[in-house]
């Protein structure tokens, strides 16, 4: 039986706990289905941003790992900057530092990278990258 088919079989169900239940699998599939669409938007904003500043391998950005190679591609910098991205502290800088030169390269202002700090501001501020002039 799939989680959909459970979550509406608890819910026709009397009891409190069967209604509980039928909420709790229903919103897990909601937050399932929410962060799968968020992580298809963003690879494929980074795949679009990659296609613009002519680097190969663009479909990294699908891949979990991979696709901060590719944002150390797009900058420009050395591949051993992608160990840093696991050191704390570190990765703070160096992502910013990528995300510095990324803009340049894309012959936009450096400030923009402050607005990947912004909750919902960088998605929007990615697909303009991606999507824009």
């Amino acid at each position: 039986m799939n989680l959909l088919a459970l979550g509406l079989w608890a819910l026709q169900q009397d009891d409190a706990a069967g209604a509980i239940a039928a909420f709790g699998i229903l919103f897990f599939l909601f937050i399932l289905i929410f962060a799968l669409g968020l992580y298809a938007y963003v690879s494929f904003c980074l795949m679009k941003i990659a296609d613009k500043l002519s680097v190969p391998d663009s479909w990294w950005a699908w891949v979990p790992i991979l696709n901060i190679l590719l944002l150390v591609k797009m900058a420009g910098k050395p591949m051993w900057w992608f160990v840093l991205f696991f050191v704390p502290i570190a990765n703070l800088v160096v992502g910013i530092l990528v995300f510095v030169a990324i803009l340049e390269a894309l012959k936009k202002p450096p400030l923009y990278v402050i607005g990947f700090f912004i909750p919902i501001l960088n998605l929007i501020l990615l697909g303009y990258l991606a999507f824009g002039d």
